[in-house]
């Protein structure tokens, strides 16, 4: 049976604070309810993650951003075709795109959880602040995934600026 909520998180574990997406993933595991979350992570998005979105109520992709971010970043997605839309890796709202365009209708609401990173290098371990950001950010994704509600999600996003 399909679950109708979608917790995908990326990134490279082996590439320092990439792993944050995946690490959260492991946390939301550990300490949250998943009778109705899926768990799906990759080290990047691709086209075919697209077809993950059907069926769902709510998506949240998370992410590690080295921008000029707090400690993680809340917000939703819009389809957009962007510059990675023909690339390898793809951004979450390109995923939308692809979405919409093959399924001719609007993607379940989708949000980004972006957690601000400091080293991306191969072979590095986690940085000491984004071990920090990375607890905060679990800690807000825990209360998120508690209330599976769009409204509630919506009124986050202005907490979390």
């Amino acid at each position: 049976m399909l679950k109708t909520v979608l917790l995908f998180g990326y990134g490279n574990l082996s590439r320092g604070d990439d792993a944050l997406g995946p690490l959260l993933l492991e946390y939301v595991e550990r300490n949250c309810s998943l009778d109705k979350i899926e768990i799906l992570s990759d080290f990047q998005l691709q086209i075919e993650h697209a077809l993950d979105l059907e069926n769902r109520s709510l998506v949240l992709f998370v992410d590690a951003s080295v921008a000029g971010i707090k400690a993680y970043d809340f917000r939703i997605l819009e389809p957009a075709r962007d510059k990675s839309y023909t690339t390898h890796a793809m951004s979450p709202a390109a995923v939308l795109e692809v979405y919409q365009s093959i399924k001719k209708q609007a993607p379940p609401p989708c949000f980004l959880l972006s957690i601000k990173a400091e080293k991306l290098e191969l072979g590095e371990g986690l940085s000491l602040g984004a071990e920090n950001n990375l607890a905060e950010a679990c800690s807000f994704a825990k209360r998120l995934l508690s209330n599976l509600d769009i409204d509630v999600w919506l009124k986050e996003i202005n907490h979390s600026d």
